[in-house]
């Protein structure tokens, strides 16, 4: 497992793919926070708050970790190289979970600059330092295990693909229907009393948690459930691939 996380983060590291990620990500992120007009801009809200930060980041997460992990297996399957990683002394689980963490830490970095936004807006509060720091850090808390869950997430869409492309595509629908399509549906008030139920089954209601600075021992077993089907049933369909 260990050689497959440093192989794999050698691969993004080492030709700058991994790199422009972050930049990309960390550039439209200053954009729409700073730049842009729009109702995440921090100084047309007024309020020393990363609030917009952490509700603008899910989306950008929505289509950057799809993008990360759509070559994971889709390439190795398209490439050859599975069948020779086949015929390794290696499990297929320690396969799957060393891919999982290097995604998952390609993401996490594409948060650190978002240091300098808090930094920046705790500068700014007047008073000094007049940010509500246990929504922020609760929010960055359950940031990574968003990401750990869209990661999780775009490797079973690229055990499921034979190019990427489709993996990335099927990735970004995959994403968007857990994170915002099971809520959206459970807006519709279809199911009555079972509403509520259903939104619970999609990210959203579990991270917005997360961002009110609570942290609920539900809400880690559910991103934790969550990573783990989606890791188990990469497994699978790769073993069918065997």
């Amino acid at each position: 497992m260990i050689a497959i996380f440093k192989k794999e983060l050698w691969t993004y590291f080492g030709n700058w793919s991994a790199w422009f990620i972050i930049g990309a990500f960390s550039l439209i992120a200053s954009l729409f926070l700073f730049f842009f007009e729009n109702d995440s801009n921090i100084f047309d809200i007024g309020s020393a708050s990363l609030q917009s930060y952490f509700t603008l980041v899910p989306w950008l997460l929505m289509f950057i970790m799809p993008a990360v992990s759509m070559k994971t297996l889709a390439e190795e399957q398209q490439s050859g190289t599975l069948s020779w990683l086949f015929s390794q002394p290696i499990k297929i689980s320690e396969i799957i979970i060393g891919k999982f963490l290097a995604v998952w830490v390609v993401g996490i970095l594409c948060l650190l600059p978002s240091l300098i936004y808090l930094y920046t807006v705790y500068v700014l509060g007047i008073p000094e330092g007049n940010i509500d720091l246990g929504a922020t850090f609760g929010s960055y808390f359950g940031l990574l295990f968003v990401t750990a869950a869209f990661s999780a997430v775009g490797i079973l869409a690229s055990s499921l693909s034979q190019n990427q492309i489709m993996a990335y595509l099927l990735g970004v629908f995959m994403s968007f229907f857990l994170y915002f399509g099971i809520e959206q549906l459970a807006s519709y008030k279809l199911l009555g009393g079972l509403d509520y139920a259903l939104s619970t089954l999609g990210f959203y209601q579990h991270f917005l948690a997360f961002s009110r600075g609570l942290i609920d021992t539900r809400d880690l077993f559910y991103f934790l459930l969550v990573i783990g089907i989606c890791l188990f049933l990469a497994k699978v369909f790769v073993e069918k691939k065997k």
